[in-house]
């Protein structure tokens, strides 16, 4: 049955060659070229095949199911591929792909510093994880691959695992994790045993859910259960501590796919309960997702415009991404109960989108962020500086991921953010006055959301890639030639010397194009994706947003609004075309002169803008949102303390979250434990003392 060329068949052919490709890891242990050459190209290959799947599945909406009689006796496992499923096996597969690539380049950097097997195996294991969360159709192996998803994510971030900051990061991962799990498993419960009126174990599959008609407020609790579980596995804000502990530690190619992916999962599973398990019955979950969703996408970006280390800058506008995928999703939730469906419709596919379009662009820059780590060694982007000079590829590209998430056409990110304003701006006058107060500040924070997005990925291309090397640790090439030999001590030199291999540069140009495409051609990927919205909602756009052609973009009618990105893309390349031209037909037209100093008689390296500097004027305005500490002091030379030899300046901002929620409960669990621990004694007469009144206790309650 599954053998057969059907959509369903190649997305679980793809899960046995995942599987394949973790035995051969482990034969090939010896061999450790060899196993990362073999291992990532049949990881790459299954990707590429499930990937397919999904297209093929969601273009023709697709259905299949099957039962595999594994797990406990009567309690088989359920596998199901819907176009649901399918859009999420595109997310995971495509994104996937490309990081597999790259990984041929990227995991040869740990050959001779430690064994690359078990990140292999991990790796392997976490993707399939994530497919089989996907096909899932019952709670029992949904919950069982999300816990091999959680499991094998752990020990990945893990890999480094001398190192402190990665143990703590992966305790702290999966403790939330978990967390997240619990409530996940409660939703389920309930939803199973009102499915049988508690009777029987026959309601935990998914299909049994959909036909049960649920009591309101028991449908509230498993919806709430179900959207803080998933919530905390995507880094929804106050849940998100996790989320920039465990993204910079990672391996950069395990980053990759826990931002651009792994907390999509959890987008899947909202999607799932909400609109296919449970259906929506109150307006106001909804408001409670998009509340969320707000607060997420303003909170994030201000967080990341904070950050110097450049993957904690990544991690934390992830959560802003997550917010603004919520948004869309919040919205659609809204339009449906007040039975709107194509707005509902509109809403749906603008959050799956952008679901789709943050897999590419967060991807692409992840993969930049790690080239940069692989050949400076160097994570701080008050160390950087000029590395587009010796960097050229990944300068290039990293901007690419940079204007896609700042929503810049004619790239991807543009689109999806456009439809979710759309989404906004079309909104009618709704029953309730709480929503109607709702949307327009939803818009007004959306917009702010986007315009310190752009800030933000200024700041990280500009202070990384633009200007001069400021780093202290390595040499910087000399002042008056960035692009003179000799490069930076302790990387390869050379013009172009810190370059990454083509390996890591196609996984990059390859997420690049996707960004792209998915830009350019968004009428095209409607029309594809509207099985979505049809499966979840009952109605789709494809009729208005294609009624001009591919060229034009009309989401609901071309009265209120039109988008057209091919023509965007011919009048940017037109247009830099154009100035290329009038700059270089003449020779006099450019020229070389000294750098303006401001007054100064010679300007330094370390006289540039960092990130700390770039990020001062919204920190002063959104400072009380942060923890902030600075610290200016003067180094005075011996003998002199009229005149400092130097100023060491220090900055440290916290999250106020991790101090008003989690410190505590930390410092609660530890004073608990040491209580606790009191009663080890370690001597066997405080046992028999413990055991007696234990046994005393039982007999008293047991009569």
């Amino acid at each position: 049955m599954i053998s057969d060329i059907t959509p369903f068949g190649t997305a679980f052919f793809s899960i046995i060659l995942l599987l394949a490709a973790i035995v051969i890891a482990a034969f090939l242990n010896k061999y450790q070229k060899l196993l990362i050459s073999v291992s990532f190209s049949i990881t790459a290959l299954s990707c590429l095949m499930a990937s397919i799947a999904g297209i093929w599945g969601v273009g023709a909406g697709y259905v299949e199911s099957t039962t595999i009689s594994m797990g406990i006796p009567d309690l088989p496992f359920h596998l199901r591929l819907d176009p649901l499923s399918g859009f999420f096996l595109v997310v995971v597969g495509l994104l996937s792909f490309f990081v597999s690539v790259y990984s041929l380049g990227y995991v040869k950097g740990f050959i001779g510093h430690r064994s690359v097997t078990h990140l292999v195996i991990f790796y392997c294991l976490f993707i399939t994880g994530m497919f089989l969360v996907i096909l899932s159709d019952d709670a029992l192996s949904f919950l069982i691959s999300w816990e091999l998803m959680a499991a094998s994510s752990y020990f990945l971030v893990m890999f480094e695992d001398e190192r402190v900051e990665n143990r703590r990061a992966a305790f702290l991962y999966l403790v939330v994790a978990h967390v997240g799990a619990i409530a996940i498993l409660l939703s389920f419960g309930i939803l199973a045993g009102l499915t049988t009126g508690f009777k029987g174990f026959d309601g935990y599959t998914f299909d049994a859910m959909r036909q049960a008609e649920f009591p309101a407020g028991w449908a509230t609790a498993a919806f709430l259960l179900a959207f803080f579980g998933f919530a905390a596995k995507a880094g929804v804000i106050p849940f998100h501590v996790w989320l920039p502990e465990a993204h910079p530690v990672a391996p950069s190619n395990v980053s990759a796919l826990m931002s651009g992916v792994m907390l999509k999962t959890a987008i899947y599973g909202i999607v799932r309960v909400s609109f296919d398990l449970i259906g929506i019955s109150n307006w106001w979950w909804g408001a409670i997702v998009l509340i969320f969703g707000l607060i997420s996408a303003v909170l994030g970006v201000l967080y990341a415009l904070m950050q110097h280390d450049l993957k904690r800058l990544l991690a934390y506008s992830s959560v802003e991404n997550i917010g603004i995928i919520l948004i869309g999703i919040g919205l659609a939730m809204i339009f449906t109960y007040f039975e709107m469906p194509q707005l509902a419709a509109l809403s749906l596919l603008a959050g799956l989108y952008h679901t789709l379009n943050h897999a590419m662009f967060k991807g692409l820059l992840f993969m930049g962020a790690g080239a940069v780590l692989y050949a400076t060694k160097e994570r701080s982007m008050e160390e950087m500086g000029g590395l587009i000079h010796k960097m050229p590829w990944t300068a290039a590209l990293f901007l690419v991921g940079c204007i896609s998430i700042s929503a810049l056409p004619p790239f991807n990110g543009f689109v999806s953010e456009w439809l979710t304003f759309q989404a906004f701006l079309l909104s009618p006058s709704l029953q309730t006055p709480l929503l109607n107060l709702l949307i327009p500040l939803g818009a007004a924070l959306l917009a702010l959301a986007a315009a310190l997005s752009a800030a933000c990925f200024v700041m990280a291309f500009g202070v990384t890639f633009l200007g001069r090397w400021r780093g202290h640790h390595n040499s910087p090439p000399p002042f008056d030639s960035p692009l003179s030999k000799g490069g930076y001590r302790g990387v390869k030199g050379g013009n172009g010397g810190l370059e990454v291999d083509w390996y890591m540069r196609i996984g990059m140009i390859m997420a690049a194009l996707a960004c792209l495409i998915l830009g350019i051609l968004p009428t095209m990927t409607i029309g594809w994706m509207d099985a979505l919205s049809e499966q979840l909602v009952g109605d789709k756009i494809t009729i208005t947003a294609g009624e001009f052609g591919w060229l034009w973009l009309t989401p609901i009618a071309h009265e209120r609004a039109s988008y057209s990105a091919p023509i965007v893309l011919i009048v940017v390349l037109a247009v830099v075309l154009l100035a290329y031209i009038l700059l270089h037909i003449r020779k006099a037209a450019v020229h070389r002169a000294p750098l303006w100093d401001c007054g100064f008689e010679k300007v330094t390296n370390r006289m540039q803008y960092s990130a700390a500097s770039f990020s001062m004027p919204i920190r002063r305005i959104f400072g009380f949102l942060f923890s902030i500490r600075e610290d200016v002091r003067a180094v005075y030379p011996t003998g002199n303390p009229l005149f400092p030899k130097r100023l060491r300046y220090h900055l440290k901002v916290r999250d106020r979250f991790w101090g008003l929620f989690y410190k505590p409960v930390a410092d609660a669990s530890i004073w608990i434990s040491r209580k606790v621990g009191k009663l080890q004694q370690g001597r066997i007469q405080m046992y028999l003392i413990y055991s007696f009144i234990t046994i005393i206790v039982l007999l008293l309650f047991l009569r």
